[in-house]
């Protein structure tokens, strides 16, 4: 990995009861200070530590007015959303920094209860490891063997609905979780690393949820639909083919080619992930072992 400054080592003192906030960022000086803010306003003690990934120099110049008294580490390189985490995990891992991590990319917006209320349902669960915020879609997030990550009906309107993956713009991890399954598999760079997370979690017998009513907004997405349509296409085929076998591996390729005809026709409600381009590369380098950041023929930021 890229080496890590941190010019800032001692800031944001806090309670050892206080939750360890890790926020991802890169080049987004207009909506990190917001994020921070958003985090360091929260109901319940936060300890805030903002990991940019590479941003530019000036962006880079701008960020300690930005953040505060957050704790600040600067990467030379765009490390990714997993890897990039991972910095924050590690720390909190290393460190006595209390029983909860969060994650979240540098425009996610909670509410100011939003942790209070996603502590408050896993308090009297000790077997729930990984656990995330309401996004407002009305889902819930399952994995599907054969098709990957997948959205289903809720089963309760508000409060802890079990799930099998956590969403990623915002998670809570538990530190004996952490310490038993591991961190984020760098491989994925963005995209699809929760998920595979929570299926090693599951199978050491952790469990996942989402809390109804604990919300958090994520205004927008800065990646190209390419970029975008990459990364979840080729790193879904790694997470099926290392965790389901082969057999489901060749199913979602096959399903995936069957629909790029299908995306090359333009219907905006289909959203980011219809990029042919992007799918067929990212099934060329599944197939060639190629994985972590996209490469330069991928196009997007």
């Amino acid at each position: 990995m890229p080496p890590v400054s941190d010019p800032n080592p001692t800031a944001s003192p806090a309670g050892a009861d206080a939750v360890t906030v890790v926020i991802i960022h890169r080049n987004r000086p207009d909506a990190v200070g917001r994020t921070v803010a958003a985090f360091r306003d929260q109901t319940i003690a936060t300890r805030v530590m903002v990991v940019d990934n590479g941003s530019t120099a000036e962006t880079v110049a701008a960020l300690p007015a930005l953040v505060g008294d957050a704790t600040l580490v600067l990467a030379r390189d765009n490390l990714g959303f997993g890897p990039g985490g991972n910095v924050g995990l590690r720390r909190f891992l290393h460190h006595d920094f209390g029983e909860w991590v969060a994650l979240a990319p540098h425009d996610a917006l909670p509410d100011p209860d939003t942790l209070e209320k996603m502590l408050a349902e896993v308090r009297e669960r000790p077997d729930v490891g990984l656990v995330s915020a309401d996004v407002g879609d009305g889902m819930r997030p399952v994995i599907d063997p054969y098709l990957g990550t997948i959205d289903a009906a809720p089963t309760v309107e508000e409060g802890f609905d079990a799930s099998d993956y956590p969403h990623g713009t915002l998670m809570m991890c538990r530190r004996a979780c952490l310490d038993e399954i591991g961190i984020f598999d760098e491989r994925y760079f963005a995209y699809c690393e929760e998920s595979e997370l929570a299926i090693r979690a599951a199978r050491a017998g952790w469990g996942c949820g989402v809390v109804r009513g604990a919300m958090v907004r994520n205004p927008g997405m800065s990646a190209s639909i390419e970029r975008v349509a990459y990364l979840q296409l080729r790193n879904t085929l790694l997470m099926l083919k290392e965790h389901y076998g082969r057999r489901n591996e060749w199913f979602r390729i096959v399903v995936a080619l069957i629909q790029i005809p299908v995306g090359m026709v333009h219907v905006p409600s289909r959203g980011l992930h219809w990029s042919p381009r992007g799918r067929l590369k990212a099934i060329r380098d599944h197939l060639l072992g190629r994985y972590g950041p996209p490469p330069a023929d991928v196009g997007g930021a």
